[in-house]
């Protein structure tokens, strides 16, 4: 079965940037990925270079930053007061949190702690940065119809209710 809009994929991967880094690795965690093909569940340009392939297949996807996580932007680097942080004692470059925006929810890191002036990235960690999936289909078969209304995989490599 080729990979198609509504089918399921199994694949192990392992994910570098242009400096060859590795930034993530299926196999780390012992079992694929699984995700819903044609649902948004993967950055659009892999989902993309998937298109039509099958089990067994092995390639290697470039994926420019438009069509991975985007490409930085400078307004989403902001400093912020510390008393927007009521309840957290001890904040530190690198921690993580979900702020309301007008855009709905978005995630930011603190990158800088200057006194009481706490500098936010908004952006995503892989936002501007060119990715490289090397890739191996291990399984493809048709969704489930709980998977279709679900939008996602269920199973291995995927979700569990």
């Amino acid at each position: 079965m080729q990979i198609a809009e509504n089918s399921v994929v199994l694949m192990h991967y392992t994910l570098t940037n242009s400096a060859g880094e590795k930034l993530d690795c299926s196999r780390d965690r012992g079992e694929p990925l699984g995700y819903l093909h044609g649902h948004g569940n993967i950055i659009p340009g892999l989902e993309k270079e998937l298109t039509g392939k099958q089990t067994g297949d092995k390639l290697v996807v470039t994926v420019q930053p438009e069509e991975g996580y985007g490409e930085r932007h400078d307004g989403l680097i902001q400093d912020v007061p510390r008393e927007a942080f009521q309840g957290v004692d001890d904040l530190q470059p690198g921690m993580q949190f979900q702020a309301s925006t007008e855009m709905g929810p978005r995630m930011f890191t603190i990158t800088a702690v200057d006194g009481d002036t706490i500098t936010v990235d908004g952006n995503h960690p892989l936002a501007g940065e060119v990715l490289q999936f090397d890739v191996e289909i291990t399984d493809v078969r048709a969704a489930s119809a709980e998977e279709l209304e679900h939008g996602h995989v269920h199973g291995e490599g995927g979700h569990a209710h």
